[in-house]
């Protein structure tokens, strides 16, 4: 039995739906991604399942019991859903030990156990006032996980964070799932963020979940270009640029753009193992390099850990044809 099921479930809003009949299910422990660009319906689908928004059509399952919306309870939410808003707020000017005791029905030492998941013991005689926006949002959770959830959902967590209270957040989310034996959904507008964490992924789209898959599956083989470019960048190789990088005859060429990802195109050491392309620009952005070139009077894009080359010079470049999905 799935932990949570979401069943034809739509939310019209202005005579539009915002999300259309979707139905998904999600497994007791397992982190689901929910990916799709601003206005594809994200936030509003995880309030319906959260309780805060009332569904107008279908219906939201949690342990086979359906998730009352807010016309229908006085105090809106689910007692074992945990809903963490990008939007999030503290009271102005509390003591954070006093803003947790009220929230708290925990045991000092269980309590204690979430604030050191939250990585918070040290900021509990300070004012709310006087914590940067990382610290508060951990706080925020910490105010989640004291309710002892078995979903904890997640809009947008690392919005509006540097990169070391990003990563902070990160190993909190990650040090919550495995010590409370949590379910997550996240949402987030990077891809980064969830191809290393989701179990699967839903990418919506005009509110409605237009593919779904692993990361793998999302990452390497998009049903379109707009699941594609979610995750990350991504070439369209023309038939006639394809067919002469690969040198393979046997390769059913349909007539659609090859979709290549920049890492999947290999730079060859010898001419003949390879197409011939000129450097046009390359970009160095730490642990790897982008190096955009023309091949075939087409522009590429690849991905490399090294770059010896200079603007202007040729490479080869091969690809192997596992690497081919066409859209």
């Amino acid at each position: 039995m799935a932990l949570l099921e979401v069943n034809n479930t739509s939310k019209l809003e202005r005579e539009k739906y915002v999300v259309n009949n979707i139905t998904f299910s999600q497994p007791s422990l397992q982190k689901t991604a929910i990916a799709g660009a601003t206005g594809s319906g994200k936030t509003t689908l995880l309030k319906m399942i959260a309780g805060f928004i009332q569904p107008d059509a279908g219906e939201i399952l949690f342990e086979n019991k359906r998730v009352l919306g807010p016309c229908e309870q006085l105090i809106p939410g689910h007692p074992k859903i945990a809903y963490l808003s990008q939007h999030f707020e503290l009271l102005n000017n509390y003591k954070v030990a006093v803003l947790l005791e009220r929230s708290n029905q925990l045991s000092n030492s269980k309590a204690g156990e979430i604030y050191s998941i939250c990585r918070i013991e040290h900021l509990l005689q300070r004012k709310t006032n006087e914590l940067s926006g990382g610290e508060k949002q951990r706080i925020a959770l910490a105010l989640q996980l004291i309710k002892i959830p078995q979903l904890l959902i997640l809009d947008e967590p690392f919005s509006n964070l540097d990169f070391i209270h990003k990563n902070t957040i990160k190993k909190v989310i990650q040090d919550a799932y495995l010590e409370l034996n949590l379910s997550c959904i996240m949402v987030s507008h990077d891809a980064q963020d969830i191809l290393s964490w989701a179990d699967t992924i839903l990418i919506m789209q005009d509110g409605n979940i237009i593919q779904q898959g692993t990361s793998k599956e999302v990452y390497y083989q998009p049903i379109n270009e707009y699941c594609a470019g979610l995750m990350g960048a991504y070439n369209l190789v023309d038939a006639n640029t394809l067919s002469s990088i690969i040198n393979n005859k046997d390769v059913m060429l349909t007539g659609k753009n090859a979709f290549v990802r920049p890492e999947q195109f290999v730079i060859e050491p010898y001419t003949d193992n390879g197409f011939k392309a000129i450097v046009k620009n390359i970009l160095f952005f730490g642990s790897y390099y982008t190096i955009d070139v023309a091949a075939n009077h087409q522009q590429l894009s690849i991905r490399a850990h090294h770059c010896s080359y200079s603007i202007g010079d040729t490479i080869y470049l091969s690809l192997s044809t596992n690497d081919i999905c066409f859209i």
